[in-house]
């Protein structure tokens, strides 16, 4: 549900249900996944469509029965992925508008009627950003100032509950053992090489692990792969087709990149290096007074604008 989004991959891993499942017990409050049925998961992405937006919007939506005080209730949980570089301070606005256009739709698409009453919704918001989230997450927050007593019963009210990625230490991830914790610990560890392979050996051993590990294999193999591409990782992404089956070369892969990174970093550190001894050059000749700037320039081999700017710093 983003503006200018890439893909990340993550509606597909949504569209399977043991990785909702996986969010909700991993993730969201323990009282709250201890009422749902998981084996009724039933999904409704791309059913229920928001059409007053003309943002691309991106966000699953799947129902499931909940138990609560003997009684059976079907839940929606509509999961909102916010991969935005920034926070979204509109977002329990956002939320509002959704959620009022997805009871919309289920009236409009008579899957209930006025009469029933209108089924209850969890909204999830995951988010990845770097930036932590610092948003409200109660749409009644955002009014300021508080109104009257008399007053505060009418404003609207809008919660959601947030999964921010970035806010899970190593240690907290450790402690849920599921293939999508080991998807959030490669998200963390993208900007460290020698964490992400890592994170990419916790989430090989999570899935050999896991009963059904060829089908979870298949589907974190096709994440990892788009996730890698994201990055730009130097890897032959043709030959990974099992993170199971090709550990060992992609850990190599990722040894070479993370190599390549060095070394090109290295590089850069000695020409920005160079490039300071000539300013520092340049500068010398300028407090001279004896030279114009095209010598100086010829003689450093600095563009002439280059050398007029730093004149001007000299003068300030």
């Amino acid at each position: 549900m983003v503006s200018n989004h890439h893909d990340t991959g993550y509606k597909e891993l949504f569209s399977y249900p043991e990785f909702v499942q996986q969010l909700i017990e991993g993730f969201a409050p323990a009282e709250i996944a201890r009422l749902m049925d998981f084996s009724t998961l039933k999904s409704h992405s791309g059913s229920y469509i928001t059409p007053l937006f003309e943002e691309k919007i991106e966000d699953v939506v799947w129902s499931v029965n909940v138990n609560w005080q003997g009684m059976t209730q079907e839940v929606y949980l509509y999961i909102l992925l916010e991969f935005q570089s920034s926070v979204d301070r509109t977002m329990p606005v956002r939320l509002m508008h959704y959620a009022a256009c997805f009871y919309s739709e289920l009236l409009k698409q008579k899957v209930i009627t006025p009469g029933q009453g209108l089924p209850p919704v969890f909204p999830v918001v995951l988010y990845n950003g770097s930036e932590r989230w610092s948003a409200s997450l109660d749409l009644y927050d955002m009014i300021m100032p508080e109104p009257p007593g008399l007053l505060q019963v009418y404003q609207p009210q809008m919660r959601y509950y947030l999964v921010d990625e970035g806010r899970y230490t190593d240690e907290q991830l450790g402690l849920v053992q599921s293939p999508l914790s080991g998807v959030f610990s490669i998200e963390k560890a993208s900007t460290n090489r020698q964490g992400l392979q890592q994170a990419v050996d916790r989430i090989v051993a999570i899935i050999q692990a896991d009963p059904h590990k060829e089908r979870i294999d298949k589907i974190i193999t096709r994440w990892l792969k788009r996730h890698l591409q994201r990055l730009g990782a130097e890897v032959d992404l043709n030959q990974l087709n099992s993170l199971v089956e090709d550990k060992d070369m992609l850990a190599e892969n990722l040894e070479n990149w993370a190599q390549q990174e060095r070394q090109e970093g290295e590089k850069l550190g000695i020409e920005k290096g160079e490039k300071l001894g000539i300013e520092k050059t340049a500068r010398n000749l300028l407090r001279l007074g004896v030279l114009s700037d095209e010598q100086i320039a010829e003689a450093t081999g600095l563009a002439l604008d280059e050398v007029a700017k730093l004149r001007t710093e000299g003068k300030r």
